[in-house]
């Protein structure tokens, strides 16, 4: 069974009790609701709101000046008000208009035309309240949407990781820092939380082609045949088409790492030798995230970097293997960077002040 209509609140503003107004609108089919005085008016048009405000300009109530105060109040900008003006000297239409009514109706009036306007406007106030109400909730609807999209996004590039961490029991806080320290690059960057939020999330897939790799080569303790060699550098493209083509946001951009983090500012990375802007900025920064982490982690080809010669190694190389402003701002957030490194540690780690 459908709903009843919900009833018009129509609410009369006068000096006193207006035994005419109320009678002329009772026949409307709608809650009506007497205020005396224009001091407390605004107050007890809010709760339940209006659809129509009937204000009757004369001795005692200075209807234009309600008119004007009601169009100041930000729930009430857009309520209707019908201002009865007497017709003889009273203020014009067009004051009325001037001061914020919707409508003005010189006394005496016909009840049955002050009828007619008021429940068109009525009509007109209670759809839109009913179009917000809607909006809303759609509102509601699709920020839940986009909140469960997000989740999945996340969920699967978690999932991601874990496969990542099957071949490195190394890898999960590798990853963990390289986010932390893209976080602190992008924020030395200027970009915003969100971005930078996103970049790093994005960047815990950067080696996700490593996966491709056999373990004699992903692990081998002793230096890479070149053979072995360009069969590593494969992951990188090898990551970008696994991630490729996906209608995620974050898979683009994890794509986009996966493919650029081994580019180098000079044009001289792989696997397309781009030089400097001609790179993703998501790339740049990881670059130097990556590499950083790579330093001061001992591996089983190499010895763990202190990170004050890893900083130095990153600065040497800037505007050669590095974008010189992801250099500038890793080197702007280095008390955050050596704060994240004490919380996730890795072999052999030792700081010192900046």
């Amino acid at each position: 069974m459908a709903a009843d209509p919900e009833p018009s609140q129509i609410a009369i503003v006068c000096a006193a009790t207006p035994t005419d107004l109320v009678l002329a609108l009772r026949p409307l089919d709608a809650a009506l609701r007497v205020i005396e005085g224009a001091g407390t008016a605004a107050d007890h048009l809010r709760d339940p709101a209006v659809d129509v405000v009937v204000v009757e300009h004369g001795t005692g109530l200075d209807g234009l000046g309600l008119a004007a105060a009601l169009r100041g109040e930000p729930d009430l900008e857009e309520t209707p008000i019908i201002l009865i003006v007497p017709a003889e000297g009273g203020p014009s239409r067009r004051e009325g208009i001037a001061a914020g009514a919707t409508d003005v109706v010189l006394a005496p009036y016909d009840a049955f035309d002050l009828q007619i306007r008021t429940r068109n406007l009525a009509a007109l106030s209670l759809a839109r309240r009913q179009a917000e109400r809607q909006a809303r909730s759609i509102h509601r609807v699709v920020n839940r949407a986009v909140a469960e999209s997000a989740q999945r996004e996340r969920e699967i590039i978690r999932r991601l990781m874990l496969a990542a961490e099957y071949r490195d029991d190394q890898a999960g806080d590798h990853l963990t820092r390289v986010a932390g320290c893209v976080i602190a690059i992008a924020e030395g960057l200027g970009l915003s939380e969100a971005d930078a939020n996103d970049i790093a999330l994005a960047s815990t897939m950067h080696d996700i082609g490593k996966i491709s790799i056999a373990d004699d080569i992903l692990m081998k303790a002793g230096p890479l045949t070149p053979a072995e060699r360009d069969e590593m550098n494969q992951h990188a493209l090898r990551g970008y088409q696994m991630l490729n083509d996906s209608p995620s946001h974050l898979l683009q951009l994890a794509s986009e790492i996966a493919l650029t983090h081994h580019e180098r500012w000079d044009g001289t990375g792989y696997p397309q030798g781009l030089a400097g802007d001609e790179i993703p900025l998501s790339g740049r920064i990881i670059a130097v995230a990556d590499v950083f982490d790579a330093l001061i982690s001992e591996r089983v080809y190499k010895r763990a970097w202190p990170v004050d010669e890893a900083r130095r190694h990153l600065e040497d190389n800037a505007g050669t293997h590095f974008d010189p402003a992801c250099i500038a701002a890793f080197v702007s957030r280095w008390d955050d960077i050596v704060l994240l490194t004490q919380e996730r540690p890795t072999v052999a780690v030792t700081a010192s002040a900046a």
